[in-house]
């Protein structure tokens, strides 16, 4: 009787740590490009958002954006601001992104965006939360640090409003999200987004599809379970 051949066993999805913060806008270019480079992979990999603060300083009930932005890069923007400004606008359309800065009233502290977001992932949710959140901030203008705004992005992505408004009221998980923001910081992550691939391969900043469809491969080559 022959024997009947064996099937392979099926890859498992590469694990990716996305670490970013939702008032940075290379973090929601970078996400669109790993989406772009994610779409044509397979299996296709399972994405973690992890929380990083840019300015931990900033107060909990945020601060006016322009007194911000005078106050850390002075009164006069720079060049490599405006040059920076000037890629993300013209990047941005491309992959569906309309930046207006101009709309941007308030920096938000983004600790509550961050617990959030962790309750979103919790429920499956967390790649609509992350473009709520990048939209609302981005393209809207709104601050992302309001509790009326982040409980109504929770109920348009199917969150209890009732239980997310009662839950921001409070403190949970504040310390855990503070917490991860240090550890990550202890690795070495001083910018963002950075994408940590398998747990050993990083893709720093927004960098096109291509590098993260090569890091995504030689992730998938080293697991052992590939």
């Amino acid at each position: 009787m022959a024997k009947r051949k064996s099937k392979k066993a099926q890859a498992l999805p590469v694990e990716v740590d996305m670490i970013s913060d939702f008032v940075c806008p290379w973090c929601w270019l970078g996400f669109k490009y790993y989406l772009q480079a994610a779409g044509k992979t397979k299996p296709r990999p399972k994405l973690t958002f992890r929380p990083y603060m840019l300015d931990p300083n900033v107060p909990e009930g945020g601060a006016d954006y322009k007194d911000y932005m005078k106050a850390k890069f002075g009164d006069k923007p720079s060049s490599q601001w405006k040059a920076m400004r000037e890629h993300l606008e013209t990047a941005g359309p491309d992959v569906g992104i309309n930046f207006d800065f101009n709309a941007v009233k308030r920096r938000p502290n983004t600790i509550d965006a961050h617990r959030l977001m962790k309750w979103a992932q919790g429920q499956d949710l967390g790649f609509e939360c992350a473009e709520k959140l990048f939209i609302a901030y981005m393209e809207q203008g709104e601050d992302i640090g309001d509790h009326d705004i982040l409980t109504r992005i929770a109920g348009e992505i199917g969150m209890d409003e009732a239980l997310t408004r009662d839950l921001l009221a409070g403190d949970q998980d504040k310390v855990e999200i503070q917490n991860e923001v240090l550890f990550f910081r202890g690795l070495g992550v001083s910018g963002v987004p950075t994408f940590i691939y398998g747990g050993q391969y990083a893709v720093q900043g927004a960098q096109p599809p291509e590098q993260h469809r090569k890091v995504m491969a030689e992730a998938a080559q080293s697991d052992p379970n590939n």
